[in-house]
């Protein structure tokens, strides 16, 4: 996505200009099409109205188009209200909303009202069946048997680097993500029906905890649930060279848990070697970080 346009520069079209801009939309010169793509971000979001009616244009490639163009800009808004999102918001941020804001800068066009709703229904169907589950071991049993069994999540062993793996929307659409999506699923669900869990940021490995006043269980989301002692946790670190430091095993915050997704995400697209892509986390990671 482009940056802001400079202090000076028009940003506003004469009614001339912006006829002929749009009727150059259907122009199949590359670089045709790329100036009058630069030029209608410069004066975004507004020109997003003015392309509206080429949508359903009889043209196809000034369909094509005008669809490509309203993309960016939808991309453009989400890019901006997530920074001032992150810069607006202090350690203790709304995660869920965060992570929905996220989500948005890569499908702007996602109905986050349905996807909240899809996960209160999730929950509605948890909270019935945790009715005859008296003990933490066997709530987490039955919160680990809905989800990863009756809703099919799992761990995305095939292809672990997928970016999509990182946003919310499309971990649900296709049930699988990576560990800190999934954990992130597990305490969003966890919250909805009343269950002690946090997020955990292990160096290496996010998992969950759900903690009472005599006991601490460990939840491994991205291995379908798995129960971990904090021995256990404390091996794993070991094995995976981190070391243990008491600080490993305490809870994330809704701004560090939204800076690691980030950082996951910069990783992943740095490694592709898409740099447009890599330079918008980067973005978010100075406003996290700050």
């Amino acid at each position: 996505m482009k940056p802001p346009v400079a202090a000076g520069e028009q940003r506003h079209p004469s009614a001339g200009e912006r006829a002929a801009l749009l009727a150059l939309l259907g122009d199949e010169d590359p670089r045709v099409f790329q100036a009058v793509r630069d030029r209608l971000l410069q004066c975004a979001p507004e020109s997003a109205h003015w392309l509206r009616e080429n949508l359903l244009s009889r043209d196809p490639v000034t369909r094509r188009h005008a669809r490509e163009i309203v993309h960016l800009i939808e991309r453009q808004t989400a890019d901006h209200r997530f920074l001032g999102f992150c810069l607006g918001h202090g350690e203790d941020l709304d995660l869920e909303q965060g992570v929905w804001l996220l989500a948005r800068t890569q499908y702007p066009e996602i109905n986050i009202d349905a996807y909240r709703a899809l996960l209160d229904h999730f929950a509605a169907e948890l909270r019935e069946l945790l009715c005859d589950a008296p003990s933490p071991l066997s709530r987490l049993a039955v919160m680990n048997d809905h989800l990863f069994n009756d809703l099919g999540f799992r761990g995305n062993e095939v292809d672990y680097y997928d970016p999509d793996n990182s946003y919310l929307n499309r971990v649900i659409d296709r049930r699988t993500g990576n560990p800190i999506s999934l954990s992130l699923l597990y305490w969003l669900l966890g919250r909805r029906v009343g269950l002690p869990i946090v997020g955990i940021a292990m160096p290496g490995h996010f998992i969950c905890r759900h903690q009472t006043s005599t006991e601490s269980v460990f939840i491994d989301a991205f291995n379908r649930g798995k129960l971990l002692a904090r021995s256990d946790c404390v091996r794993f670190l070991h094995q995976s060279g981190h070391g243990f430091h008491e600080s490993y095993l305490t809870p994330a915050t809704p701004r560090g848990t939204l800076l690691r997704v980030c950082t996951n995400l910069h990783e992943v697209y740095a490694d592709r070697g898409l740099r447009e892509e890599t330079a918008r986390l980067r973005r978010y990671l100075v406003a996290l970080s700050g």
